[in-house]
């Protein structure tokens, strides 16, 4: 009597291991990722291509440790300056001190001045002083220091130069015939660079230390010259109440 449409028949569900068995589907964006196998390379290679390829990758070692010691040595040229500018600070501390412990020569012949004027009937005046102004520490030790160390760099810069002009001089005997001659040449150059960067790296640590000395002697320093100076600001304010004081008068 009645029409009625049939219903489509559901599809079947998909069981958990048909899921499973699905690829995931990769996008345009994403790269193809290639990883060739370098055991199955290398056992492809013929004999000759082997000692190119050994040849090649220790030219490339090679020159990965001399990048090294170029860094290395221009870090250690830096620190260097770093170093002859802080002894250049410590001596204008030094200087600077100096200079205030002439103020209080000056100062002391003004105070006794001071004391003496005023009259018959005035009363002797006394400066109230505190702690004894001496200056500076000497920096003789210091400046010796700096020498040695200075010219020690300097010597270590010579004999790195020598070092280079005996590697070219070794080298320059006979150039690699085969392949393992090449590999060995590039080997000896390795071993010689990582020396080298060896004893860059001794010097670094050597000027690391001295640096840490230099700022402790000059923070010692700073801290005497400012109680120098506290001391010289107490007593310059004495003298000028004292000069109003005759002023008045």
């Amino acid at each position: 009597m009645f029409g009625f449409r049939k219903a489509s028949p559901v599809p079947p569900k998909e069981t958990e291991t048909e899921k499973k068995e699905v690829p995931a589907r990769r996008t345009s964006s994403e790269p193809v990722l290639s990883i060739p196998d370098k055991k199955a390379e290398l056992d492809g290679m013929s004999t000759q291509e082997l000692e190119h390829y050994a040849v090649d990758q220790a030219e490339e070692t090679t020159d990965s440790v001399n990048n090294c010691l170029k860094i290395a040595e221009g870090i250690r040229e830096d620190a260097g300056k770093t170093l002859d500018t802080l002894h250049a600070q410590g001596e204008q501390i030094h200087r600077t001190h100096e200079k205030a412990a002439d103020m209080e020569k000056d100062l002391s012949k003004g105070e006794k001045i001071l004391g003496n004027l005023g009259g018959v009937f005035s009363m002797t005046w006394k400066p109230k002083k505190g702690k004894e102004i001496t200056g500076p520490e000497a920096i003789d030790d210091g400046k010796a220091h700096k020498k040695s160390s200075k010219e020690e760099r300097e010597k270590l810069g010579l004999d790195h130069k020598g070092k280079k002009a005996h590697k070219a001089h070794k080298h320059a005997h006979g150039e690699p015939k085969d392949a393992m001659q090449k590999v060995e040449l590039e080997k000896e150059k390795q071993d010689e660079a990582l020396d080298d960067l060896s004893s860059v790296l001794g010097d670094l640590k050597g000027m690391a230390s001295e640096m840490g000395s230099e700022l402790d002697r000059q923070n010692k320093a700073l801290d005497d010259f400012s109680e120098d100076v506290d001391e010289l600001n107490n007593r310059v304010k004495g003298a000028n109440r004292r000069a109003r004081k005759l002023v008045e008068k």
